[in-house]
Formats: C-alpha cells, sequence, structure tokens
C-alpha cells in the first residue's frame, strides 16, 4: 500500500550563507525523498529560513540592512543554494511569515486557556556594553559536566550536556568579550513537566533510534524543565500579545514553521488536504530530519506542543551528527565553515551528494571531510568504475551497431544478480543506511567491469565476431543503466544526463526490464562527468 509522507529537514538560519554542514541534512533528506517518489509513495518536502531571533538582529545592523531586506536576501541565497545542490523541495518557506504568525498566536492562546503556560522572574546573563540579554549562543564558557573550554549557553559540543548559562564556569560575552552580569527580569515558560508521561511513552514508541532514546533518557532521569518561551527586547520575532516588550522565543515559532510551510503550501495547491496530515488521527507519515544539537528540541518541546493543540506527532526523528573539516566542526558562528556558493563555483553538486552518501550510516557519528578522501572516491568511483563501464561498451554500440542494442540477455546469472539486488538496495535506503547502498552499487559496477574485462570486446572487434560484441556490449549498457537506476536518488543530474545518452527514462530496478533499454537507441557517449584533482578541490577552502 503507497504511503503520504509529509518530510521537513530543520530550519537554516537566516543570518549568512548555507554551509556544507548545513547540506549534508538537507542531501540526506532529499535522497530519501527522492527514493520514496521513485517506489512510488506521495511525498511534500519542505522547509523554512529560521528567520527570528538576536542573531538576526546584530547580523542586520553589522551589514547596515533592515532586518526585512537582510532576511529577503538570505532568503534568495538560500534557496538558490540548495536548488543547485538539486535539493526538491515542494516548499521553502519563512518563519516570518503571516501563516506562521497567525498560526503561533492561536496556539499560544490555546496554550493559556489550557493553564499551561505561567509567569516567572529568572536570573539572566546581560551584556552591559551592548545593553541586551545575551541569547544561549552569545555566551561561551566552560561546561559544568565535562569541564571543555569554549562551549555556548545551552548545551555542551563535547558530550551534549543540556545546562542553564548561569551553570557556565566563567562565561564570556561572544559580542564584547566581557563577563556578563546578572539581572532579573519576568518571562513566560511552558509547563513541560506536565508531559512527562505521554512524552516517555511516545520517545519508547519507536520514534527515536536507541542511541538517540539513551540521551534523551538521561533529561528525564534529571527531570524535565519548564521552558521559558519569551523573550526580552531588543528582539527581532513576533511579539507576545498582551505582554510589554515581551517577543516569542525562536524555538517556539522555528517549529511551527513545519505547520505553517505546509499550510502555506496547501494554499498553493488546492487539492492536497492540511488537515489529513496534521489531525491527530491521522494516517500519514510525518519524518523530521535534524541535527543531533536539536534532539532537545524536537523530543521534547515539539511533541508537547502538538500535543497540546491535538495535532498529530512525528512518527520518526531521523538525527545526523555533525560534519567537520580537519578535525573542527563546520560552524557558522565560529567562522569555520565552507559555503555552499564556494563549493559550487568550484564542483559538481552530484560529487558531494556521492560523498556524502557513502557516509550516511545508521548511526550519528560525525563524518571528517577530508579532500583526499573526496578526491579519491570520485575519481575511483563514479568515473573509473562506473561512468568507464558506459564509455568502453557505447563505444563499439556506436561504432558498429549504430546505436541500437541486442536484443539478447548475454548472461542471465550476472543479469539476475543485478535485478536481485534491488531488495537489499531499497532496504537500505528506507532504513538511511545510504552508505550500505553505496558500497552495493560499487560491488555491482566492480561484477560489471569483470564482465567487459573477461569477455575482451576491444579484441572481439579484431576478430570480427559482431555477435558476440554486440551482446557483451549491450550487456554492459544495461548493467550500466541498471546501476544508474539505483543511483537516481544521490546523484539526480548524472541520471539526467544518463537518461539523455540512453535514450530512455530510469525507473525503480523492479520494473527495468532488458526490453525497456532495447527499444531505445543510444545516443553518442559524451563525458558524463569529469575527474578532479586535490588542487582543484582546495580551491573551495579559498
Amino acid at each position: 500500500m503507497k504511503k503520504k509522507i509529509l518530510v521537513t529537514c530543520a530550519l537554516p538560519y537566516a543570518n549568512g550563507p548555507i554551509h556544507l554542514g548545513h547540506i549534508y541534512e538537507h542531501i540526506q533528506a532529499d535522497i530519501w525523498v527522492r527514493y520514496q517518489k521513485l517506489i512510488g509513495n506521495t511525498v511534500y518536502f519542505i522547509c523554512a529560513d529560521d528567520a527570528h531571533g538576536t542573531p538576526i538582529l546584530l547580523q542586520s545592523k553589522k551589514l547596515g540592512l533592515s532586518i526585512e531586506n537582510m532576511i529577503n536576501q538570505i532568503y534568495l541565497e538560500h534557496t538558490s543554494d540548495l536548488s543547485r545542490f538539486n535539493i526538491s523541495y515542494d516548499n521553502y518557506y519563512s518563519t516570518h511569515s503571516i501563516e506562521n504568525k497567525r498560526l503561533l498566536i492561536n496556539i499560544y492562546i490555546k496554550l493559556k486557556r489550557k493553564k499551561l503556560i505561567y509567569s516567572d522572574t529568572i536570573a539572566q546573563l546581560y551584556d552591559t556594553k551592548h545593553n541586551l540579554f545575551l541569547p544561549d549562543r552569545f555566551i561561551i564558557g566552560t561546561c559544568p559536566k565535562c569541564f571543555s573550554s569554549n562551549q555556548y549557553g545551552d548545551c555542551c559540543e563535547v558530550c551534549s550536556t543540556t545546562y542553564n548559562a548561569l551553570d557556565l564556569i566563567n562565561p564570556k560575552s561572544v559580542l564584547s568579550s566581557t563577563t556578563p552580569e546578572i539581572r532579573m527580569s519576568k518571562h513566560l515558560f511552558f509547563n513541560l513537566p506536565i508531559f512527562n508521561n505521554m512524552l516517555y511513552q511516545w520517545i519508547n514508541s519507536g520514534v527515536l533510534d536507541n542511541c538517540i532514546l539513551n540521551k534523551v533518557k538521561e533529561w528525564f532521569n534529571v527531570g524535565l524543565k519548564p521552558w521559558n518561551i519569551s523573550r526580552d527586547a531588543p528582539y527581532f520575532g513576533f511579539l507576545i500579545p498582551k505582554e510589554v516588550n515581551k517577543y516569542f522565543y525562536v524555538w517556539l515559532d522555528a517549529p511551527i514553521a513545519y505547520i505553517s510551510t505546509f499550510k502555506n503550501f496547501c494554499k498553493k495547491n488546492n487539492n492536497v488536504n492540511f488537515y489529513e496530515f496534521w489531525d491527530e488521527h491521522s494516517n500519514t507519515y510525518l519524518y523530521h530530519f535534524i541535527g543531533k544539537d536539536i534532539i532537545y528540541f524536537h523530543s521534547l518541546f515539539w511533541p508537547a506542543i502538538l500535543h497540546s493543540i491535538n495535532f498529530r506527532k512525528p512518527n520518526k526523528l531521523f538525527v545526523h551528527g555533525h560534519v567537520s573539516i580537519n578535525g573542527k566542526k563546520l560552524s557558522k558562528s565560529k567562522n569555520n565553515f565552507i559555503t555552499a556558493n564556494s563549493y559550487l563555483s568550484v564542483l559538481e553538486a552530484d560529487y558531494l551528494r556521492y560523498y556524502y552518501a557513502s557516509k550516511l550510516t545508521l548511526g550519528i557519528n560525525d563524518i571528517n571531510f577530508n579532500l583526499e578522501e573526496f578526491v579519491q572516491k570520485i575519481n575511483h568511483d563514479i568515473i573509473n568504475k562506473i561512468i568507464n563501464l558506459a564509455a568502453r561498451s557505447s563505444r563499439f554500440i556506436i561504432e558498429k551497431f549504430n546505436g541500437y542494442l541486442s536484443k539478447k540477455i548475454f548472461d542471465q546469472t550476472l543479469n539476475n544478480i543485478f535485478i536481485n539486488s534491488s531488495n537489499d538496495i531499497q532496504i537500505a535506503f528506507e532504513k538511511l543506511d545510504i552508505s550500505l547502498v553505496i558500497k552495493k552499487i560499487i560491488y555491482l559496477a566492480d561484477l560489471a567491469n569483470i564482465f567487459i574485462n573477461k569477455n575482451k570486446p576491444w579484441l572481439l572487434t579484431k576478430k570480427d565476431n559482431y555477435h558476440d560484441l554486440h551482446n557483451i556490449c549491450s550487456m554492459g549498457i544495461h548493467l550500466f543503466a541498471i546501476i544508474m537506476a539505483y543511483l537516481k536518488p544521490i546523484l539526480p543530474s548524472l541520471v539526467e544526463k544518463t537518461e539523455l545518452f540512453l535514450n530512455t527514462k530510469l525507473v525503480w530496478v523492479n520494473h527495468i526490464t532488458y526490453s525497456k533499454l532495447i527499444t531505445s537507441k543510444i545516443n553518442s557517449f559524451i563525458h558524463l562527468a569529469k575527474r578532479i584533482e586535490l588542487s582543484q578541490v582546495k580551491l573551495i577552502m579559498i
């Protein structure tokens, strides 16, 4: 039975360019979405810019732009970069939208009516030089648990502990490098502990992988805490009704943008039923792709909010690790990143999609972007093993047979191996074990090249053995086509070029038959992909 699925990615922050760390998640989700569509499921893939918060306010001042102009400019940059990486969003929107504002306020009113919101006066860190309360990401200090230095005010990137910024040892303001003062301020809180039993049951329902589940259980062990959903001026966001100079915290309106972005999509597509996907009794599927640094928000606050307003909760959180380069996490706030645009100015998007795919496992381990390994994977796997298979086979088909393929399957046993691999590859795609998909595809590519090397078509042409030459080279093209069909979710641009070369549309391999290809007259082979040099790749670092 075919499924209806809604897929989201975490929202890129609208204070700067998208970097290769962000793209990791978008590529992961896009591969999975493309796979689901290939097997016939209905999938809507959405995302949005996260356009609120103090960092947005400060960045606009730094650039000398109005906030609206800046976030609009960033939005255009983000959508351009994502599009050039072939991220296939059905709708990409913004948290700073009328739909999001209306939903946010309606949800807030419902929470208040249910007495889930209360006020309290709390201590916060205040930068006296810049005259503002500091967001967690603008405070650094030593982690109170593992004592790692240069950690943010909300959680430790080394041991993953979450804490209050006041718990940091020797806190400093990122803005002024001064020691912030402790000041009191009234704030609004969402009573998260009320949902303890519901949330504990939900996290154990299969929505989290075990490695994530164990981490989330630690927060239950120490006790869930009320959640501060307000922020003091100066701030950029939506004002809280009937409060003075108080704004909704960005982490309240950001996940609500999953709903508002889909609502905007439904407005533009009348045939899509909004409530079919968000009603609490929905039979559709909701999947969130997120990084491991925002598990807390998505596994606790977000499902509690959804439960409070009688909306459905996610079926699964797909959580990934971070990307590092030279052993350091790619981070916009720490100015250690490679922008998507910088990469694309030098290299093909599909190359990074392939490299990341080869790293995507079932775990949440961080990956290191290694330039030498990147070059080796592209040249060795894509060029030497896969593209070369088409090049060496098509040459004879074009020269000797006017582009027409033989109608005979030369090696039925090998053909069956390729076709029967679809089940294992499909399971790996479904589980998001994309690295296993790559391994199985490269294994098939090796078998195909062994077949060509064993039968030596270059010698057959010298012997005028055109019957075997035709069958063997046609078999090579056929095997290449199956490999590219498997790679279609991963390498969309390369597959598009391949389809022009083969003069046919590649579909999921369960539906590929030999006759599907033999009815086509292939076109002359062109260079589908180019080798890369290390010196070329190093240019993205400049």
